[in-house]
């Protein structure tokens, strides 16, 4: 239906005649005149009855629209003499033509979901690829958009206004909160000269390093209260790898919720210490909490001595642009860090227990998630 509508459409825009569509029923759905939409033609249920294609009736012609050898709709136009059943023919070649296209749309896009999601034997991907005349030897990064409500048809339209032209790609809905968007990066051409070609390449990376913050800020722009959060995998050099970028944008937003949540976008390459923890097993990290940070010893520090940590390492342990950024004294800074020393017996000013202190809060962020599902305590060590 959506097909028709759009055909009719543009249609209207270089053809001064009344075109519309109508269902089995006879409800028309598509209409040059607006007035038409929604009412009813009595002229359709004996046609589509009968075995007729094309038909004249009450002043205007009818032609069946068939695809997948089943009736879709049917087409008319006001007017009943040659010019007019040229025109309608000429539309009814035109939407036969946009359905063929979109099915062929629709069935490459099943493919790359299943290449995707390995369904596809690696032996059967080039031979495919082939079919759907998508490149194989591509390179290629898998985008993952993950939206905290469930996002809507213009969000696609959005993305392809700001990628088109300077950059081609898939857009794959996974469910209704998930869209993967697949990269095609294979366009860059290189120089034969090996200093232009480095300086080529690092502009070609900064332009695709830049796209994941034109995505964001372009849906946010054009979408009220959009929570939409960015996983980023990495580059890879043909079609059957593909599925390993997609991993590492998911792992990226998995990881990177836990570990960094105020980020809106994560980037598999940039997730550090994170990634090592988030692949350790939790009765692993359950032992190395209770070691280091013994009696529940993390609970006793108050939400200013953390806040006064956290800028403590942001600064890279610099204990003057701390104290500046956070509005204190510098001796305040040293007292609060002589708190911190008292109650863990970890002096963050030295470098290994400022290490060790990091570790431990990261590896307790990553306890405190298995919370939320139910699985570990935490404050109790106790699953």
């Amino acid at each position: 239906m959506e097909v028709i509508k759009r055909c009719i459409e543009s249609a209207s825009y270089f053809l001064d005649a009344t075109l519309g569509a109508t269902d089995k029923e006879g409800n028309i759905f598509a209409s040059t005149d607006e007035e038409l939409i929604e009412t009813k033609d009595n002229s359709i249920k004996p046609f589509v009855l009968s075995s007729d294609d094309k038909t004249v009736a009450g002043g205007n012609t009818y032609i069946k629209v068939n695809h997948d050898q089943k009736l879709q709709a049917v087409i008319f136009i006001k007017g009943t003499d040659v010019v007019s059943a040229n025109y309608l023919e000429l539309l009814a070649c035109w939407i036969d033509s946009a359905m063929k296209e979109k099915n062929a749309e629709e069935e490459s896009e099943s493919f790359l979901k299943n290449v995707l999601l390995e369904n596809e034997l690696p032996g059967d991907i080039p031979l495919k690829a082939r079919e759907y005349r998508i490149p194989f030897t591509y390179t290629r990064q898998a985008l993952l958009l993950s939206f905290n409500n469930n996002y809507t048809n213009d969000v696609k339209t959005i993305i392809n206004d700001i990628l088109q032209p300077e950059f081609s790609h898939y857009i794959l809905g996974m469910d209704e909160k998930n869209l993967v968007v697949i990269l095609n990066l294979g366009k860059f051409e290189t120089s034969d000269d090996k200093s232009d070609e480095d300086e080529e390449e690092n502009k070609e990376l900064e332009l695709i390093n830049e796209i994941p913050q034109k995505l964001l800020d372009g849906l946010n722009e054009q979408i009220q209260d959009l929570d939409l959060h960015i996983g980023v995998g990495l580059i890879v050099k043909t079609l059957k790898d593909i599925p390993k970028s997609y991993r590492e944008a998911s792992l990226a937003l998995t990881v990177g919720k836990i570990f960094e949540a105020d980020k809106k976008i994560m980037r598999y390459n940039k997730l550090g210490l994170g990634r090592l923890i988030y692949q350790l097993p939790p009765t692993l990290c359950q032992m190395f909490l209770a070691e280091v940070f013994e009696d529940d010893t993390y609970e006793q520090l108050d939400a200013e001595t953390l806040l006064t940590i956290d800028k403590f390492f942001e600064n890279s342990l610099n204990g003057s642009e701390t104290s500046r950024q956070l509005f204190v004294h510098r001796n305040t800074l040293v007292y609060r860090l002589d708190k911190v020393e008292k109650i863990t017996g970890l002096d963050l000013r030295s470098f290994d227990d400022a290490v060790l202190f990091k570790l431990a809060s990261m590896v307790r962020k990553y306890l405190e998630s298995l919370q939320i599902d139910g699985t570990f305590n935490p404050a109790s060590n106790r699953w």
